[in-house]
């Protein structure tokens, strides 16, 4: 029980980061990336908040995953919820500043993109269960055969226009989004010695059996899911 409070408060803290980094790259005001692009699009389309448009479209992908058969987990379920309520609880408060200047907006950028990437190794690190998008992935790329990486920039891609449809902000740190990402992920991940392929993640049933299945069952469980 001690272990998976202390996973559950790891992955908590995970998307709080995420959100504070999603903020910045907002309040850089050079562009979005795809998905907050999207999420913006839908927020101004609809007259709701970005964090409200964020759970939104979550739980939507949620349902189609669940739907074509793909595996969710706590972590799945919280990362809907959380970084939407965290997004809007971050921009509310109003403490961040907002760049007025295009090489503020550069750095202010890379910043949230490295308190993302530190966010990701925290919720990836739980083993709690992939994001709904990450989920979508997993889904496209078993039903259509195709590599990971290309049903990724179709997803992403789709997003972005959608959202530069709606009203999304595009521009360079769009691009930079694009370019970077990969990189602070990379970078930080090194740096704090973390090897996501190792991570057995927990589905829901998972999660149960280790709350409340036989002792065997929660040791075996809790056994899996350790990096």
């Amino acid at each position: 029980m001690k272990s998976f409070f202390m996973r559950l408060v790891r992955l908590i803290w995970g998307l709080f980061l995420y959100a504070l980094g999603i903020a910045l790259t907002l309040n850089a005001q050079i562009g979005y990336a795809p998905w907050d692009t999207f999420h913006v699009g839908i927020a101004k389309t609809v007259g709701i908040s970005i964090g409200t448009a964020s759970i939104t479209v979550g739980l939507i992908i949620i349902v189609v995953t669940l739907l074509l058969k793909e595996k969710i987990g706590l972590g799945s379920l919280l990362n809907m919820l959380l970084i939407g309520l965290f997004l809007d609880l971050i921009l509310g408060l109003n403490i961040l500043p907002i760049a007025n200047h295009v090489l503020v907006g550069v750095v202010m950028l890379t910043i949230g993109l490295f308190v993302i990437s530190l966010g990701s190794y925290f919720y990836i690190g739980s083993a709690f269960g992939a994001g709904p998008r990450d989920s979508l992935m997993v889904v496209l790329t078993r039903k259509t055969g195709l590599p990971i990486g290309l049903c990724r920039g179709i997803i992403e891609l789709a997003a972005l226009l959608c959202g530069w449809k709606l009203g999304g902000m595009v521009g360079i740190g769009t691009a930079l989004s694009a370019l970077l990402i990969g990189f602070c992920v990379q970078f930080t991940f090194r740096l704090l010695k973390f090897d996501a392929t190792q991570v057995q993640h927990q589905t829901l049933a998972d999660t149960y059996r280790s709350l409340f299945g036989s002792p065997e069952h929660r040791a075996e469980t809790t056994k899996e899911s350790k990096i």
